[in-house]
């Protein structure tokens, strides 16, 4: 490795041909992306094979966002002080070993304990590809690659329902988890020999933060999604769901704050915000990620549990989405510098809004599979506009000696955003289920049995109305992007 602490050289290191680099940590990052909603298709068969209750398995994916989201910060830095391909490599090794050991556990307990520690695998791999991305194209070039990046993370969790029913179907719910093995061997050699070896820089840690900011969000995560668990009362005789909603909340605060006092070398540079597209990006990527993560595990249950599908068939309903985001996602990536970001991104999130919406009034246990398509469709032509332009306006005007902290922000917020899709939508499932007169047990009714006929209709309402949550947060993202300035090193005509 070139050690560059001493120039302070943080400028770009151009590449002859910087696509095929790019093409390799795609790869390894279409994978860990595919497991953020991979799990949400298998749920029905977990629960089964283990004998878990459902919010044990949500855990299973709530486990993996925290265990992503929190470390992200650091783990940008440590790519811009040991050489970002090194991080890279250690952390799809990190990850694909967790792979296995997801795959060959008998436990619920064993799976959630596997799947943190592919969630560190995976923080060390995302913000290593960003920093890359953003240190080996020259600007002018810099949003189709960032594009296509952005993209990538679109169609993965999209994907990820969709081969996780066949897999289920066909080998059983060990191979989401298996399969993952050959993609990370192959990953592995195409990194080593194709993405370059970058120049490192010196840096400071910040373990404060990364415990203020690490302790906060699981008091957030754990109060928020186990609060329905212990009536939003105490838990353990001593302590009130509230409290540690709210102490979660403190300490977060405390993080901020620290940050701002932190004269050295914070976590997250707080200057970074000063780019006003760069913190409204970090919005809307948190809302669009809440949101799909959240919708899946509603959509499921509801597929599996009242229309009797199994997960392959019941994966088959996404094939629209996927279709649509796959097709338009290339010349969406090319119009990123061409046309206003506030263009591209507040159709993608009026559209994807209103297919919630649209698919939460047509989930009735007697509706035709077609009217189930049409708002998948819809959904899948959205987040095609979403995912590129977003990414591609965060990372625009990042600098060079940034691009570390700037990646690691940019994707702990969207996991943040994960997080508490996962969690929120698990305490409103549980809410509408009880209104709805249905104490659930999902162990007594599993794909091929479905629900007894009584019970479909106020389990359709419940999981529609639980689809009624992501549709609102999108409400947020959009306010964002509508306040999207012109960004520079842009040729567009598009004024102010």
């Amino acid at each position: 490795m070139v050690d560059t602490t001493k120039s302070g050289s943080t400028d770009v290191v151009p590449q002859k041909d910087p696509w095929p680099a790019l093409w390799a940590l795609v790869l390894g990052f279409f994978m860990i992306m595919v497991d953020t909603t991979i799990v949400s298709v298998a749920t029905p068969a977990i629960i089964e094979d283990l004998q878990a209750e459902v919010n044990d398995v949500i855990w299973v994916t709530s486990a993996y966002l925290l265990a992503y989201a929190v470390p992200v910060l650091i783990t940008g830095r440590l790519g811009d002080r040991y050489g970002p391909k090194n991080l890279y490599l250690i952390g799809l090794t990190v990850f694909t070993l967790a792979s296995l050991a997801c795959g060959l556990t008998t436990t619920v307990e064993g799976l959630i304990f596997a799947r943190v520690v592919q969630g560190l695998g995976a923080s060390m791999i995302t913000p290593q590809t960003m920093a890359i991305i953003t240190r080996i194209f020259p600007a002018e070039r810099r949003g189709q690659a960032t594009a296509l990046w952005g993209a990538t993370a679109g169609v993965a969790i999209l994907v990820g329902p969709l081969l996780g029913g066949i897999l289920v179907d066909w080998l059983g719910w060990q191979w989401i988890f298996f399969v993952n093995v050959p993609v990370g061997l192959v990953g592995f050699a195409l990194a080593w020999s194709l993405v370059p070896s970058l120049p490192t820089h010196s840096h400071r840690f910040d373990w404060l933060g990364v415990a203020l900011s690490g302790v906060g969000m699981f008091l957030l995560v754990f109060g928020i999604q186990e609060g329905h668990q212990y009536d939003w009362g105490d838990v353990l005789g001593r302590i009130t769901v509230w409290e540690i909603i709210i102490g979660g909340l403190v300490v977060l605060a405390g993080f901020v704050w620290w940050q701002h006092l932190n004269s050295a070398e914070p976590l997250v540079p707080l200057r970074l915000f000063r780019d006003r597209n760069y913190s409204l990006a970090n919005v809307g990527i948190t809302t669009v990620s809440f949101a799909f993560t959240a919708f899946g595990f509603p959509f499921m249950l509801y597929a599996q549990l009242v229309r009797d599908l199994s997960p392959t068939r019941s994966a088959l309903l996404l094939v629209p989405m996927a279709v649509m985001s796959i097709v338009l996602a290339p010349g969406i990536g090319r119009l990123t510098d061409r046309i206003h970001p506030r263009t591209i991104t507040v159709v993608g999130f009026v559209g994807l809004a209103v297919s919630l919406v649209w698919l939460s009034r047509v989930m009735t246990p007697d509706s035709q599979v077609w009217e189930l398509l049409l708002p998948m469709t819809l959904m899948g032509s959205s987040s095609a506009c979403i995912w590129a332009p977003l990414t591609a306006t965060a990372t625009r005007n990042l600098p060079m000696a940034l691009a570390g902290a700037g990646a690691g922000v940019y994707n702990a917020t969207r996991q943040v955003g994960a997080v508490l899709g996962s969690a929120g939508i698990a305490v409103l499932m549980d809410s509408r289920l009880s209104t709805n007169g249905l104490p659930f047990d999902p162990s007594k009714s599993t794909p091929g049995t479905g629900l007894p006929g009584p019970a479909q209709e106020p389990f359709s309402t419940a999981m529609a109305d639980s689809i009624l949550l992501p549709a609102a947060v999108l409400l947020l993202g959009l306010a964002a992007v509508l306040f999207f300035v012109t960004p520079q090193h842009a040729g567009w005509s598009t004024k102010e």
